[in-house]
């Protein structure tokens, strides 16, 4: 396990802390994580701690959303066929079943499209609109995606068809020609909000929908659990109003869930309070594995199924495509671990770009992931398909991947994406060129400390601070994600106060005690097993972790997650 730097994120003045830690009633460390988060005053930490529905922003501040709405209820009134086009992740089908779940339920002329993975490619395809024009469909609603389809948009248009793109993503140089493009992320978009996902964007036009046409019966808020898997899939910042959104889609979740995720979290064994993570390592893959092994039509069936049966049919069907999904990453990312570790010139390197022609593209962003863990730098993983080379990038902390990739676009057809992931296609013949120009573009733009792994920490703590109160604290604090992590902890002067334990000859668990504190908690660290022979009863160490509750035998304490173990 590579050594991780230590970064102690920025210490609030102490006056702040003293005065926001008065003015809430908690413990100083508790005020200064909060500081740290933007929470400066007891309006805010009221805000951050009781988030309110009346929080939300008016989906009118978005630009053309008064067009989008419009052209939506003339559709619905001259009775005209309506397309719901989505992308194939997590963020497409989910914002497709919302979205087409809202129309569907009073008005019968609509229907919805996913591209093949393999076949189309990500996005607007051509084939998508030529299937719609061929069924006489008049108005194209895209959602996650349509960005940078200028030039399909054009096409659509020549066609007779409409366009409304609702997408999240950066747009290009120029904004498609459609009826409306809904993306808060437009630099003349004035709308507050910058990070909602793509099925944020479709649930903003509901509710605009429902706010000009009372007399459509559906409640947007009705669609919060496919809103917040959204959200917790795709990533993006748990702040502001996606924070506002999945605190009550969460409640919805885990109190009354449409059929469909009701049985994924059944098929997860998911039994305890569905969280953040628990979608992300639950409910997102399986709902992935429909477009990435077969076709992501089956993940739309199941979020729309109105039965339990019905769900768990669908359901069963993609965890079977789950598993299918495992057996490709781990294959392709061993040989692409293998690959690296075969080649002087791609262990010294500081980015990780690898192509082989039969891997399987539907996990080659998962095989990115996995080689960060393994060489933590920027990394794309390209595959063939179509006659082309297809991939997908993934960064590290702190470096945006997109803008690098920007800098070889000269080099691509085309590409998409976020700082943090990306796509993109180029022709085979220019792998080897965009391999090295991409390699100088990293080199010279990426910070050396970014690419070394960071435990970034919240505040250094006395282990006789960890009480009941203040965990349940921590717990209000939630839901936790990108921009309002997990808080993590520092303490020191540390020393075993029982014996190692190693769990399946990888696990570390043991019990730890403080100088001059009278506190002991039990700790756990996964993939720590092979410290169990460097830390002896006689040495004091320090450690940082992450504070959580463990249910043993109908018993439930706290215990410290380690991050990481240092010593002298």
């Amino acid at each position: 396990m590579a050594e991780k730097r230590w970064v102690f994120k920025s210490a609030p003045e102490q006056d702040a802390i003293d005065n926001l830690s008065n003015s809430i009633n908690v413990s100083p460390p508790i005020a200064s994580i909060l500081l740290q988060r933007g929470v400066d005053s007891f309006e805010a930490a009221k805000n951050f701690f009781r988030p309110s529905l009346d929080m939300l922003h008016d989906p009118f501040l978005m630009k053309d959303m008064d067009k989008a709405v419009d052209r939506v209820i003339k559709a619905f009134d001259s009775k005209e066929k309506i397309l719901v086009y989505g992308d194939y992740d997590v963020d497409g089908t989910t914002s497709v079943a919302l979205f087409y779940g809202f129309i569907n339920s009073f008005h019968f002329d609509s229907a919805f499209y996913i591209p093949d993975r393999y076949k189309e490619g990500y996005g607007i395809s051509k084939q998508g609109i030529d299937w719609a024009s061929e069924n006489g469909y008049s108005l194209i609603v895209a959602l996650d995606c349509g960005i940078k389809s200028n030039n399909l948009v054009q096409y659509a248009t020549s066609l007779g068809i409409d366009f409304i793109i609702c997408d999240h993503h950066r747009p290009g140089d120029s904004i498609p020609e459609a009826i409306a493009v809904l993306d808060p992320k437009r630099e003349d978009c004035p709308y507050p909000f910058k990070e909602l996902p793509g099925c944020g964007i479709g649930f903003k036009l509901i509710q605009a929908i429902v706010s000009q046409r009372p007399r459509i019966k559906a409640n947007p808020y009705d669609f919060l659990d496919l809103v917040v898997v959204s959200i917790a899939s795709d990533i993006v910042p748990i702040v502001g109003e996606n924070r506002t959104l999945a605190h009550f889609g969460l409640i919805q979740l885990n109190k009354n869930p449409r059929p469909g995720l009701k049985a994924l979290m059944r098929l997860a064994r998911n039994i305890k309070e569905l969280t953040i993570t628990g979608i992300v390592f639950g409910l997102a893959p399986r709902i992935n594995a429909a477009g990435r092994i077969a076709h992501a039509h089956g993940a739309v069936d199941l979020l729309l199924a109105e039965s339990e049966d019905e769900a768990y049919h669908f359901g069963e069907k993609l965890n079977v495509k789950n598993n299918q999904r495992r057996d490709f990453d781990s294959a392709i990312t061993e040989e692409a671990v293998e690959m690296i570790a075969n080649n002087v010139a791609l262990i010294d390197a500081k980015t990780t770009v690898l192509f082989k022609n039969d891997w399987h593209k539907g996990v080659i962003g998962i095989v990115a992931s996995r080689c960060i863990e393994k060489y933590y730098r920027p990394t794309i993983i390209l595959t063939e398909s179509e006659g082309k080379a297809t991939g997908s990038a993934r960064s590290v902390p702190g470096f945006d991947v997109y803008e690098a990739i920007d800098s070889c676009s000269h080099l691509l057809d085309h590409f998409g994406g976020h700082k943090y992931a990306a796509g993109l296609t180029l022709d085979l013949d220019k792998v080897e060129e965009f391999q090295k120009l991409f390699e100088t573009v990293v080199s010279q733009t990426i910070a050396d400390e970014m690419l070394i792994p960071q435990v970034e920490i919240d505040a250094k703590i006395l282990l006789d601070s960890i009480t009941g109160k203040f965990y349940n604290i921590l717990k209000q604090m939630e839901p936790y994600g990108p921009e309002n992590m997990t808080p993590i902890f520092m303490a020191e002067e540390l020393y075993l106060a029982s014996s190692l334990t190693v769990i399946k000859e990888k696990h570390l668990k043991f019990k730890v005690g403080q100088t001059n504190n009278t506190s002991t908690f039990d700790c756990i660290g996964f993939g720590f097993g092979h410290l169990a022979e460097e830390i002896s009863q006689d040495m004091l160490f320090k450690m940082t972790f992450t504070i959580e509750e463990n249910e043993f035998r109908g018993v439930t304490t706290l215990q410290l997650q380690i991050k990481d173990i240092k010593y002298d």
